[in-house]
Formats: C-alpha cells, sequence, structure tokens
C-alpha cells in the first residue's frame, strides 16, 4: 500500500536554506571583534586631547606662563594638553582665533573680538599708570624745569608718551580724556615700543606717561625708575572718574594702585591712587566643547599653587565673570566648573542613554514582530505536517507492508528534522514543538503496534530498526 497522499509531498528539504550550528572559531571571531570595539572607544576616550593655544610675544611673560602650564600638564598626564602657538602679540593671537588656526588665545580684555568669544581664565589684572615730571633742564643751566600738569584735566594741550605699540592703549587714553572732561583732540599722542623707554624719557616734548599692565611690571616699573633718574621725582595723575568708566565700559574696571607698589623708598606712589584695571584673558570660541574647556579649567586651577612656585606671575590667575550680562562672558564649560554645576557624562547623556535603551527594546519588539510575519510560511508548513502526520496515525493500521511502513517512517522522520529546523530558525514556539512531539509519539507507537501485527502475520519479515 503507498503512503497516506501528500505526507512525501510536502516535504522539500531543498528549497530553504538552514542555519547551521556556529563554529567555535566564528563565536571566538565575534569575540574578538567586540573586544577591539570596546579596546578601540575606550582609546578614543581616554586620548588625551589637545588645544591649541596662541599666547605672544616670544618671551614675554605670557608665553613663559603658557609653556610653563603646558609642561606641567604633559607632566602629570592630563587628559586636556597644550600645544603653545607663538605670535606676535595679542592682536596676531586674535587673527589666529578668528580664522579657527586655534583654540585658545591669550588676549586683552578690551581687544576687538571674533563673535561667540568668551572667557576662560583671569590670567592677570592690567592697571592704567600714568604719572608726570618736570621737564628736561635747558642746556647750560641747572635749574630744574617744574611740571605744569598736576592732574589729568591739566593735559589739554601737552604731549603723552605711551609705552606700547598696541592700539588699544590709545584707545583707553582717549576714553580716559573724555571721562575726565579733556578733549583727546587737543593731547598729542605718541606711542613708545616696550625697548624705546629711555629714549621717551629723554624726548623733550613729552610731558606725562603712560603704561598699562600688572602691578609688578618690570616695564613700568624701569620706566619711573628712568624718569626720576632722567628728569625728576614721578607725579602720579589719579584717575577720579574711574568708577564713572567702569559703569559706562563695562570692559574697564575702577581699581586702585596701592602705595609704594612701584618703589618703597621712595615711596612710588606716596598713596594709594584711583586708576582703570583691564583682564588679561585667556579666551576660547563658543564652540569649543564644554565639557573639554571644564577640564582645562578644572586642570588650571589646579596646577595654579603649584606653577606659582616656579612662574611668578601663575599666582594671579583668577577666575572669570560668571555672570549672564558680564562684557566678556564666560564661556559655559569655565562657568559650569566655577559655579559648581559640572555635569558628569552620565548626567549629561543619560536621558540619551535611557532614550537609546526604549528604542532598541522598540526595535526588539518590532523586529520579533516582523520576523514573526516572515515565518508565517515556516508555522503554517509546520501545521500542516502535524495535521497530516496525526491523520497517518489512522492510516498506518491499514498498510500492510513492512517495507511501507519503513518509507513513512522516514519521511516522518524527515518532517522532524524540518520541524526542528523551524524551530532553531524561531518559526515556531516551544509549545508547538511540545504539540508536534505528541503527535509524533502517538505516530510512533501506531508504526510499532502495526509492525507488530505485520510480523505475527509473516514471522519471516524483518523486524523494524530500532528507533
Amino acid at each position: 500500500m503507498s503512503p497516506p497522499d501528500g505526507l512525501s509531498n510536502t516535504i522539500d528539504l531543498s528549497v530553504r536554506g538552514r542555519k547551521k550550528q556556529s563554529s567555535p572559531f566564528l563565536l571566538l571571531a565575534v569575540g574578538l571583534l567586540v573586544f577591539a570595539a570596546i579596546a578601540g572607544t575606550s582609546l578614543v576616550l581616554l586620548r588625551p586631547t589637545t588645544l591649541r593655544i596662541a599666547v605672544g610675544p616670544p618671551g614675554s611673560d605670557d608665553q613663559n606662563l603658557i609653556q610653563a602650564l603646558a609642561k606641567s600638564f604633559a607632566r602629570d598626564g592630563s587628559p586636556v594638553r597644550l600645544s603653545v602657538i607663538t605670535t606676535p602679540g595679542p592682536v596676531d593671537s586674535i587673527a589666529l582665533l578668528a580664522a579657527s588656526r586655534t583654540d585658545l588665545a591669550v588676549v586683552r580684555g578690551d581687544e576687538e573680538m571674533p563673535d561667540g568669544t568668551e572667557s576662560v581664565a583671569i590670567l592677570r589684572r592690567n592697571v592704567v599708570v600714568l604719572w608726570t615730571a618736570s621737564g628736561l633742564s635747558p642746556k647750560g643751566t641747572r635749574k630744574e624745569a617744574k611740571s605744569k600738569i598736576k592732574g589729568i584735566d591739566d593735559l589739554a594741550g601737552h604731549h603723552v608718551g605711551v609705552v606700547g605699540r598696541t592700539k588699544v592703549n590709545v584707545t583707553l587714553l582717549r576714553v580716559i580724556l573724555k571721562e575726565s572732561g579733556v578733549d583727546p583732540e587737543k593731547v598729542a599722542v605718541t606711542q613708545f615700543g616696550t625697548d624705546q623707554i629711555a629714549e621717551m624719557v629723554r624726548d623733550p616734548a613729552i610731558d606725562a606717561f603712560m603704561t598699562v599692565g600688572p602691578l609688578d611690571s618690570k616695564i613700568t616699573s624701569d620706566a619711573i625708575i628712568s624718569t626720576a633718574r632722567v628728569r625728576s621725582e614721578p607725579t602720579f595723575l589719579p584717575i577720579d572718574v574711574s568708577e564713572a568708566i567702569a559703569q559706562r565700559h563695562p570692559l574697564y574696571e575702577s581699581e586702585e594702585i596701592p602705595g609704594s607698589s612701584f618703589s618703597s623708598s621712595p615711596a612710588r606712589p606716596d598713596d594709594t591712587i584711583e586708576t582703570i584695571g583691564i583682564n588679561h584673558l585667556i579666551v576660547a570660541p563658543k564652540s569649543l566643547s564644554d565639557i573639554t574647556v571644564g577640564t582645562f579649567t578644572r586642570q588650571l586651577f589646579a596646577a595654579r599653587p603649584l606653577l606659582a612656585r616656579e612662574v611668578p606671575g601663575a599666582g594671579k590667575i583668577g577666575k572669570p565673570d560668571t555672570d549672564k550680562d558680564a562684557a566678556l562672558p564666560a564661556h559655559p564649560g569655565a562657568a559650569a566648573y566655577i559655579d559648581g554645576t559640572e555635569r558628569t557624562f552620565m548626567d549629561k547623556y543619560s536621558d540619551y542613554l535611557w532614550g537609546a535603551v526604549l528604542l532598541l527594546s522598540v526595535l526588539g519588539s518590532a523586529s520579533a514582530a516582523a520576523r514573526h510575519y516572515f515565518k508565517r510560511d515556516e508555522r503554517k508548513l509546520n501545521t500542516l505536517h502535524r495535521e497530516k502526520l496525526l491523520a497517518a496515525i489512522s492510516l498506518v493500521r491499514k498498510i500492510d507492508s513492512v517495507e511501507e511502513l519503513d518509507r513513512l517512517q522516514y519521511e516522518a522522520d524527515d518532517i522532524l528534522r524540518e520541524t526542528l529546523d523551524c524551530y532553531d530558525d524561531g518559526a515556531i514556539e516551544e509549545g508547538d514543538l511540545a504539540a508536534y512531539g505528541l503527535v509524533l509519539e502517538q505516530f510512533h507507537h501506531a508504526v510499532v503496534e502495526r509492525r507488530t501485527v505485520l510480523s505475527q502475520a509473516a514471522p519471516d519479515v524483518p523486524r523494524m530498526r530500532a528507533l
């Protein structure tokens, strides 16, 4: 008797590819790939960030301080390192910043900055020093000429020598004159380089002098001492309108020069005088990473105490103004460190991480649904196999040949293999596999019973192979 109609026709193992068990080498390769990805990511995250910083002029205190800072960061293995770019001066440093050829720059606060420039730290506070002295004595006489300048309001019609070639010094002098009630156009101004102090104090046309620098500036001290030696004891000119200037021009601040700041014997000045202060800063574009700037700022202030032993100017490093209405706002990264509002990696990216977890969960559910949809044909085939195998149980009892039973048994084995492949592919669930196993067990019992009946009817028929 032929096997039940359609049972063997449902089996076509050649039309479907099957997943094979993963090779141990494949698993090893996947593990190595994951390890390499983790190691590569760690190297990228832990690799030091190098920031370019422009500073000048060569040999200046600013350059020496930044170079010492760069060495300190490298020596300590800090996560942020510095690559020093030497420039002729702050104006050139600002030009590099505007051209995105540097990440940080050392500049004066009243320089013209590119849009989006923000402060990171104050390197020092510069102050304006204005003084006058009697003119040079006429040749052939010992009579000392006396200065007629007693205050800033007496500068009209006179000549001021300004130390430093930068234009912002002249701009600042004009602001001081105007706020003091003096027409800037009535005051002649000549700029001298820092190496031309001797020439400046010997110029008989110069009636008053001005420097802009830190209180302990050697340039200012040398200019005052040279003035006293060549002319007479200098008379310092206070800027009585310093507070008004600070209110009208936020980049400037009202400051005081303590007595004996430039020498103690004799005392120069002999008493405290009012003046104007300007910050000398490290600045960065707003586009520079908040995390990077915050890390740099933390390293800067951590290195300051030790660095002050090597470079005296390091002790003047200060925090920028973090007020939102500051004339030159602090970079958000520096402000976060100063205000104690720094966000950790998890604080900043936790929302993204949870979003990623949620997205993966949704994608996993969608993938499972899609997989369930695309495996529907295999599930239908498995259901058909089970139903036909169930129908074959009653047909087994009508078979009169052991050979036909063997053929039916082989086909059932193929169906079993097909079902297990479907299970491995995820097309059917464990419950479906259990139901199929129950039907298969009943089928095998029916085959064994029929084989026993046929064996009793024909003793010479070979026994059924062991299952």
